[in-house]
């Protein structure tokens, strides 16, 4: 846990204050704003969607007071890949919603590299010990989902929006 986190959101927007439960509820987390600790990945996502609609990719820059905001939120960390994880992923994308209890979630995502092995197991083809195993190869990603409006006000902070073509 930091102080002060640095955060980023790739995407295709400047946004100076983010608005929570805007997105999809099938995500892996809920229909949060998401953040990540990690800038290349936040970069990847954001090449991946501008390359999608044909626009530019933006990263914007927050300020996380997290040591703060975890001392106030009903919050949720996943450590790794794990079968709490796997549970968690699976139940929000079958739509049960498990992500109503928190403000803050935190953990590894479900891209593209492990996508594949979660719809495996949601259709009941591979067991939970076969996924977790498939997926302890993989290098670890970090997301964190901000699910409450208030919270997400006072405690993430812009700082700047980076436009990727000048990177």
């Amino acid at each position: 846990m930091y102080d002060i986190l640095t955060v980023y959101h790739g995407g295709t927007e400047d946004i100076h204050f983010p608005k929570v439960n805007v997105g999809r509820e099938k995500l892996d987390f809920g229909p949060g704003f998401y953040v990540t600790d990690i800038f290349i990945q936040a970069k990847d996502w954001a090449l991946k969607i501008a390359d999608d609609r044909g626009i530019i990719p933006i990263v914007n820059i927050y300020h996380l007071k997290q040591k703060d905001l975890l001392a106030k939120c009903r919050y949720k960390i996943f450590e790794a890949y794990n079968k709490d994880w796997l549970n968690f992923v699976t139940q929000s994308r079958l739509g049960k919603r498990p992500w109503t209890t928190y403000d803050y979630i935190e953990g590894g995502v479900a891209d593209d590299r492990v996508v594949n092995t979660i719809r495996l197991y949601m259709g009941g083809y591979i067991s939970a010990n076969e996924a977790l195993n498939r997926m302890k190869y993989f290098k670890p990603t970090n997301q964190i989902c901000l699910l409450n409006q208030d919270f997400t006000d006072q405690y993430l902070s812009f700082v700047e929006s980076k436009i990727l073509n000048d990177l």
